[in-house]
């Protein structure tokens, strides 16, 4: 039996459950339409308002502490939030629901509440002294008995499921444990109110910062620099820090209070390790970030997929990319951002996971797909991609894999123009292309004997076709170039020359229903293919799937090994856990310890082996995955 007050009563709700804020939305507007006096109501709206301001601290807390180029070198865990926790904490925010039916309820027995002055200072230090006085020790006891075995198996133990630490991790809880919070920080708010000092700027200002305290303490990056504790060594018993709340999660008979340490320390619960570890994480700041083994360097895709990310949206980050209405009123401010990174922004890390001890970072180029299609843009472009090739090296990482249009032909020939530049390079460049070619390769039946392939003459295309006509299927190569395509079958063997013919029109496949597709096709250069047929594709952006009576492949990918950890965010379009080839082919790279750099054009006769070795690493190609 489910123990009485541990489980939201509209935990089923999902996404409706907001709908509970209806009430309050629905008399605020009456009262302004319909009503001679709107300030009768005006209750209604500073309870909305003040649940907006509190969503927003925590969602400022958990941007700057997902903004890893920030906050790297102060984690306090080094361990990435993955996907359960957040799932566990999807729904962090059901205490604010909780405490504004709560408020509604006073402002409905108190209407006395609703004629409060605005402002006024007498308020603040009241408010301040009862909750040094009475809410702190209040809690410091309440907290030590949720810590005893019944309260907490049954209720505090769900608070404490979450390994590492992080502002949405502080809502993270059970219904009885807010209610005790919410007596905790509405007794210095009653009492200042009952003594004749509330004001309406008291009750804002107490329960934000109340809030912004309490992110404070369960953010992972440290922010308290140790020189304030050093010229005000009384200071550090009055005002806690992360690392000191950390503590309390990993050893969890110390460090019990609210915001003060000095309530620890004359209960004799403070760790006696709190302020030493609090100095070390500090002090050493710019020497703690751990050295990644393996780097992908990742860019922005448009303007909509660039608020995919951690230190954005959190949530949205852990699915895999579509386009959301809630996102369009903030297109404009990341179109801003975009023009500020194209003019300062320097390549910085944006997600990062541990895969059997190794450190895997995802790094990101501050520029947009479009901006890989401007002539003028392409030398900055390079520019950034050396500055982080060059970087790794120093750093002393293994392989960095190039994505996408990192590694695009024209830009750069597919990193050769990187080695070649610098050809002492330690770390390996990887564009990763040889496991995407296999995994499109893969996807065959073994009774295909002909397929389409558009992009014939690019550097997958090219890898694909000889592959296949060692395979004696037959290729339809379409290419206007002939040069190109002659360049191609002297590359082949004699013997399977005659499986690769040279197209130049849609129309000479409309009998085949194997489809590869390497360049973009119209929805009318879709239609010539037969009924039936199956779309493969390492084509970005895919193309539109208009065709019903025909299939579609996805781009190219592989599920991680499920041993992954600390894995939280989605690769744009990728489901959970699934990367694209080209990335998965640099962890290959770096889980096999391969000396060689794999740059330009791809090494057909090292397709089977990087497939070989993708499998024996416990890769899983995504469709068998999902078979």
């Amino acid at each position: 039996m489910v123990a009485p007050l541990s489980a939201w009563p509209w935990e089923h709700l999902g996404i409706f459950k907001y709908i509970l804020y209806g009430p309050l939305a629905a008399k605020a507007w009456y009262s302004w339409m319909y009503e001679d006096n709107i300030l009768k109501d005006l209750w209604c709206i500073h309870i909305l308002l003040i649940c907006t301001l509190r969503g927003f601290i925590h969602q400022l807390w958990s941007s700057y502490n997902n903004m890893f180029f920030l906050t790297r070198n102060r984690w306090i865990k080094q361990q990435g939030v993955d996907f359960k926790q957040i799932d566990d904490e999807w729904d962090w925010d059901n205490f604010i629901i909780l405490q504004a039916m709560l408020a509604s309820m006073a402002c409905l027995i108190f209407p006395s509440l609703n004629t409060l002055p605005l402002w006024n200072l007498k308020g603040f230090i009241a408010s301040l002294l009862l909750h040094v006085t009475i809410s702190e020790p209040l809690y410091y006891w309440a907290h030590r008995l949720f810590h005893k075995p019944y309260l907490f198996i049954h209720y505090h133990s769900l608070h404490h499921s979450s390994p590492v630490p992080h502002p949405f991790t502080a809502g993270h809880a059970t219904p009885l444990e807010h209610l005790v919070l919410c007596t905790v920080i509405g007794i210095p708010i009653t009492g200042s109110i009952l003594m004749g000092y509330g004001s309406t700027a008291m009750i804002y200002g107490h329960v934000l910062v109340f809030d912004f305290f309490r992110c404070l303490g369960h953010s992972n990056a440290e922010v308290v620099p140790h020189e304030v504790f050093n010229k005000l060594h009384l200071l550090r018993y009055f005002i806690y820090t992360p690392t000191y709340h950390s503590l309390h999660h990993t050893e969890m008979e110390t460090n019990f209070c609210l915001f003060m340490p000095l309530f620890d320390a004359l209960g004799n619960t403070l760790n006696t390790k709190s302020f030493e570890l609090h100095k070390r994480i500090t002090s050493n700041s710019g020497k703690n970030g751990r050295v990644p083994d393996f780097v992908f360097l990742a860019h922005v895709v448009d303007i909509m997929s660039a608020m995919h990310t951690p230190f954005a949206l959190r949530s949205f980050a852990s699915t895999p990319f579509c386009m959301r209405m809630f996102l369009l009123p903030f297109w404009p401010l990341t179109f801003m951002i975009m023009l500020v990174m194209w003019g300062w922004s320097k390549t910085f890390l944006v997600s990062f996971y541990n895969l059997r001890g190794r450190l895997h970072q995802t790094w990101v180029v501050p520029r947009f797909g479009f901006q890989y299609f401007l002539p003028f843009a392409t030398k900055g472009i390079n520019k950034h991609i050396e500055e982080a090739i060059l970087r790794a090296d120093r750093l002393g990482v293994k392989v960095i894999s190039l994505a996408a249009l990192n590694k695009n032909e024209a830009l750069n020939g597919g990193g050769t123009l990187f080695v070649n530049k610098h050809p002492e390079l330690k770390v390996r460049v990887v564009h990763g292309n040889t496991l995407t070619a296999a995994v499109i390769l893969n996807e065959f039946s073994k009774d295909v004997k002909e397929v389409f392939l558009t992009g014939a003459t690019s550097k997958l295309g090219r890898a694909t076709a000889l592959y296949l006509c060692r395979k004696r299927v037959r290729v339809l190569m379409l290419t206007s170039s002939t040069e190109r395509f002659q360049k191609i079958l002297k590359e082949a063997p004699v013997d399977c020359q005659n499986y690769l013919v040279q197209v130049t029109k849609y129309q000479a496949a409309q009998n085949c229903k194997t489809w590869i597709v390497g360049k973009w096709i119209t929805p009318w250069e879709q239609s010539w293919a037969p009924s039936g047929t199956h779309f493969h594709q390492f084509v970005v952006p895919p193309i539109l799937p208009i065709r019903r009576d025909c299939t579609y492949g996805d781009l190219a990918a592989m599920r991680l090994p499920p041993d992954v950890e600390g894995l939280g965010s989605c690769e744009y379009t990728m489901e959970r856990g699934v990367v694209h080839a080209c990335h998965a082919g640099g962890v290959v790279h770096q889980l096999e310890g391969w000396s060689h750099h794999e740059v330009g054009a791809i090494d057909v006769d090292r397709i089977d082996l990087v497939w070989e070795a993708a499998l024996k690493h416990g890769l899983k190609p995504v469709s068998s995955v999902n078979n």
